[in-house]
């Protein structure tokens, strides 16, 4: 039974990770060097993250500066950001490539905020489906005369207590993001 427990926490646990890791991606007016992350360069035919390209780091708080290794991918880095849908466009001076960030509207925040939102639901629902999965492992382990009936009602009361710890943290993932977005 403990297996089960350990599965689903492992499962939600990676859920929480994939929402952290959306969250990272959306700008809150500030610089980062994980909006980068998404984008994709064609290196000698080879699609590269830009970090294994170039150095990447924020300066002043709305720049990023991006200097590749290899001057000669400039070019690229700089054609990857312009097809991304990251809404920043790059300038390049034939050393680095800099990414202004300008300040969010207000309704640019309301619409990030909305989708931090959609983002914390859509993991919500994705952890409920783990909770799912879990108590009908232990509904067939119950079947298959695994384990008694009160094992299986404690059991469920277990993953239902899982899942509500892990739906609380997306909550928290959420406000935080939301928070960030809408601070000026």
């Amino acid at each position: 039974m403990q297996q089960v427990f350990d599965t689903a926490k492992e499962k939600m646990e990676k859920t929480l990770k994939v929402l952290h890791n959306e969250y990272a991606g959306i700008r809150a007016g500030r610089a980062s060097a994980a909006i980068l992350d998404k984008i994709q360069v064609d290196y000698y035919g080879v699609p590269t993250p830009i970090q294994q390209m170039a150095a990447v780091s924020v300066q002043e708080g709305r720049n990023l500066i991006i200097q590749p290794w290899d001057v000669s991918t400039i070019k690229p880095i700089e054609k990857a950001i312009q097809a991304s849908d990251i809404g920043i466009n790059p300038m390049n001076d034939g050393k680095v490539i800099r990414l202004i960030f300008p300040p969010l509207t207000e309704e640019k925040r309301k619409a990030l905020a909305k989708d931090v939102s959609h983002l914390a639901e859509e993991s919500k629902v994705a952890i409920r489906s783990i909770r799912r999965d879990a108590i009908e492992k232990l509904k067939k382990m119950k079947k298959d005369s695994e384990i008694t009936e009160d094992d299986l009602h404690e059991g469920e009361e277990e993953v239902q207590k899982i899942t509500d710890e892990y739906v609380k943290k997306a909550d928290e993932l959420a406000a935080t993001k939301q928070d960030e977005i809408m601070e000026i």
